[in-house]
């Protein structure tokens, strides 16, 4: 029995060694490719960036130069960490919210997250574009709300299933030693939510950084642009595209939040277990 485990486990690690290549390799092949000229990217992408081929920092330097990246990277940054933070702080209150009263209201509440969850991202397009102009949220402080909007779903459902497992008699005791509901919740129940805090925000500061829809829709592009969306000016006429620049900002734009990812990775699971509770 325990032979055939092992065996069976190497099949595993085997498959799953191979699918982590295939994952990897694509991020690879942009690191590689960034070093080149671009005339070599097309001809040989699979080639050592080596003699006339290498061409240092260039291609950096042309994507940077191009695109406006430094302002882009200034905005990408400002947009992820506020609206993570927005995220955080009023979800968290609201799933604490739903799991304490048991009303209608909350359970409506609840329910709506739970079916924005559910609701193509297409199907509201367009009321979305149109509702952000008449409030005049094309601007980086306006698409946070934006952000807190659709990130609330998945958002809340987590918080709610970790705070189904925070026993009541903690917050009690707190609320008999004299603090109010603010209190109890800042000092009490949002230490013990850590671990699903730092969960939402992996996914959640996954999903702004690398967004291009969202931002393409809302943010006036000719004033603001996210580094998604600055990468798209290396296109030139009739689809040319200076693959060199555009392999460049590419590694520029993914390095950040792969640092986050690997730093952070081994809270994802950790919070999302704990957030797999019956309620």
């Amino acid at each position: 029995m325990e032979a055939r485990k092992a065996k069976h486990g190497w099949i595993w690690t085997t498959l799953f060694s191979v699918i982590s290549v295939a994952w990897v390799f694509p991020i690879f092949l942009v690191v590689l490719n960034s070093f080149k000229k671009k005339v070599y990217i097309s001809k040989k992408p699979f080639a050592l960036p080596t003699g006339k081929m290498f061409v240092g920092l260039e291609n950096y330097v042309n994507g940077i130069n191009k695109t406006g990246l430094i302002s882009a990277f200034g905005w990408s940054v400002f947009i992820t960490v506020f609206s993570v933070a927005a995220i955080i702080l009023f979800c968290s209150m609201t799933a604490w919210y739903i799991t304490r009263v048991k009303s209608k209201v909350t359970s409506t509440i609840y329910y709506l997250c739970l079916f924005s969850m559910i609701v193509p991202f297409q199907m509201v397009m367009y009321t979305l574009s149109k509702i952000a102009n008449m409030l005049k949220l094309g601007n980086p402080v306006g698409i946070i709300v934006v952000y807190l909007g659709f990130g609330a779903g998945l958002s809340v459902f987590m918080f709610t299933g970790f705070c189904k497992s925070i026993p009541i008699e903690i917050e009690e005791a707190a609320m008999i030693d004299g603090c109010n509901p603010l209190q109890t919740f800042f000092k009490v129940v949002m230490p013990i939510m850590k671990p699903t805090c730092i969960t939402v925000t992996i996914l959640q500061a996954m999903w702004i950084w690398n967004d291009y829809l969202l931002p393409s829709l809302v943010l006036d592009q000719k004033k603001y642009k996210t580094i998604p969306i600055a990468v798209q000016y290396l296109k030139g006429g009739y689809g040319s595209v200076d693959m060199g620049a555009m392999m460049g900002v590419l590694v520029i734009a993914i390095v950040p939040i792969i640092i986050f990812y690997i730093a952070c990775q081994r809270y994802i699971i950790e919070g999302v277990v704990a957030g797999a509770v019956k309620g």
